[in-house]
């Protein structure tokens, strides 16, 4: 005899996906491989689908982007249903709490302050506002609750922006570049000692360049997205020539590979 099913009669949507994590996370019922997940195992997941999310939209794959949507959504969902098991939290308080933080970050919306106030001004609010949560919740030093598990490049940022605030910082970029220039000097001398030293200073060299885009304006994780995705556009195009010619990559020489890639760079850039 077919065992009962009552998923089906959830309401769509939420309460049914609700529903679903908790079946697959039932002890005796569920899953075997999602009982014997944790906060911990998850977490790699969750962080795979926002960029899987962020791929989506910097391709404008607005058909797959609804999707990767919904796999980051079961992430936040998870996280909850185990939160839940082990009497933490729930889905149901994750949602009042962001609520009440939109309500108690926006003022000028749900408040009484004037809504009459630059892009720029309510972004030194809302970080003035995140400086007084971390002050009441013992993260008194400048750069306290910066999350660990952030991209690296991400996390050079989001450190500098708070040296910044507190005047830590250049206030042109030409020292940034001399610095970038003596960064570079500095890793040509660790690679004639130490592994180790060079690894030091090729940190210290990306730190020092992440500094630059922040001066210039420029997203670091984006630009080098950006460059990424013109890698593997420019050589697919030197793939594909060297196909039509009935060859490959490991049957071409380096000076043949770097003169197409060169030509593919032309016909770009006169596109």
């Amino acid at each position: 005899m077919a065992r009962p099913d009552p998923i089906h009669d959830v309401p769509n949507g939420f309460p049914r996906l609700i529903e679903v994590m908790r079946r697959l996370r039932d002890p005796e019922t569920g899953c075997p491989w999602d009982i014997e997940q944790s906060f911990s195992t998850i977490a790699p997941y969750t962080i795979e689908e926002a960029f899987e999310v962020a791929d989506a939209i910097e391709r404008q794959a607005w058909d797959e982007l609804e999707g990767e949507l919904g796999d980051l959504l079961l992430q936040v969902i998870y996280h909850g249903q185990i939160g839940a098991e082990a009497g933490h939290f729930d889905t149901e308080t994750i949602a009042r709490r962001i609520t009440a933080k939109m309500i108690d970050r926006h003022p000028h919306v749900f408040g009484s302050d004037n809504r009459d106030k630059s892009a720029e001004q309510q972004t030194l609010d809302w970080e003035k506002a995140k400086a007084a949560e971390r002050e009441k919740s013992g993260e008194t030093r400048t750069l306290d609750g910066v999350a660990l598990g952030l991209p690296a490049l991400l996390r050079a940022l989001k450190l500098q922006k708070r040296l910044a605030r507190v005047g830590f910082d250049w206030g042109a970029t030409g020292p940034v570049l001399d610095k970038i220039a003596e960064e570079i000097d500095e890793l040509k001398e660790a690679r004639e000692t130490s592994q180790d030293a060079t690894e030091a200073e090729f940190g210290d060299l990306l730190f020092a360049l992440v500094n630059l885009a922040r001066h210039w304006d420029i997203d670091p994780e984006a630009a080098l997205r950006r460059t990424n995705a013109k890698v593997e556009r420019r050589f697919a195009a030197i793939e594909d020539r060297l196909a039509a010619n009935g060859k490959s990559p490991t049957l071409s020489s380096l000076e043949e590979m770097d003169a197409l890639w060169n030509a593919v760079k032309i016909e770009e850039r006169s596109d």
